[in-house]
């Protein structure tokens, strides 16, 4: 069976996406945040890491795990419970643990918004939507109508889109921001935006999108950052000749 060393694919991930260069929420700890032995034979993907997904990284036989929201958002002790059990898996299984939230957004080929935005076939991207000193999102000026664009939507993400129609029945300059960036429409209209795609966002957004007068799309937190460690899983497997799989456990949100 084929393998290769952890420390070289960490070092290439980190090269890869910046990782030390991007400034995050102070939660995200982005790198490797579960160490192993020291080699890995099969890469898994998920967008969290949790007691649910490390159980499926080890039935598919995974001693890395690659994900988009790691471990340590907020206090993480005591040890006791489900996060001991977390931990006997992680250490009796020698499973490791890369974790990139920022970094894998903003990346301009493996991002998120990238890997969304070529599933919807949005071509010539524009920086766009500042956020902790950079451009995470992008933006693209590309004429199509609100009903149409809510259906490559669905079937990029294979699942229900939430559409707020505070703009005209025609979409012209796009905004996406992956992941929970519902709040922040202001933002985007004040960018020049007609129409904003991200995951999820508050109730209080419908009225204030028809008072922006522009289109929001919910298409998921969870299913808009599937795209960026399918995408990361995928150029690994390829470098370092890995097998590798996607954990599907979805959040509903």
């Amino acid at each position: 069976m084929a393998s290769a060393s952890l420390k070289k694919i960490v070092r290439h991930c980190d090269t890869l996406l910046t990782t030390p260069e991007i400034e995050d929420w102070s939660g995200a700890l982005n790198g490797l945040q579960v160490e192993n032995g020291g080699t890995v034979s099969r890469i898994a993907a998920s967008v969290d890491a949790s007691l649910a997904t490390a159980r499926l990284a080890i039935e598919s036989k995974a001693d890395l795990l690659i994900v988009h929201h790691g471990f340590f958002w907020s206090k993480t002790t005591p040890w006791t419970g489900n996060r001991y059990e977390l931990l006997q898996l992680l250490l009796n299984y020698n499973l490791a643990v890369y974790s990139s939230h920022l970094p894998l957004d903003c990346h301009p080929k493996l991002g998120n918004n990238a890997q969304l935005a070529k599933a919807l076939g949005f071509k010539k991207p524009e920086p766009f939507f500042n956020e902790k000193g950079r451009d995470i999102g992008l933006r693209f000026n590309q004429p199509i109508k609100r009903d149409a664009l809510q259906s490559k939507l669905e079937l990029a993400v294979n699942g229900p889109v939430t559409t707020l129609p505070g703009g005209g029945k025609t979409c012209s300059k796009i905004g996406i921001v992956t992941g929970g960036a519902g709040a922040e429409i202001a933002k985007a209209a004040a960018e020049g935006c007609d129409t904003f795609i991200t995951g999820e966002g508050p109730h209080w957004t419908f009225a204030l999108a028809e008072d922006l007068g522009i289109n929001v799309f919910y298409a998921g937190h969870y299913a808009t950052e599937t795209f960026g460690v399918k995408a990361l899983s995928e150029h690994l497997s390829k470098k370092f000749k890995l097998p590798w799989s996607f954990l599907d456990h979805p959040t509903g949100l």
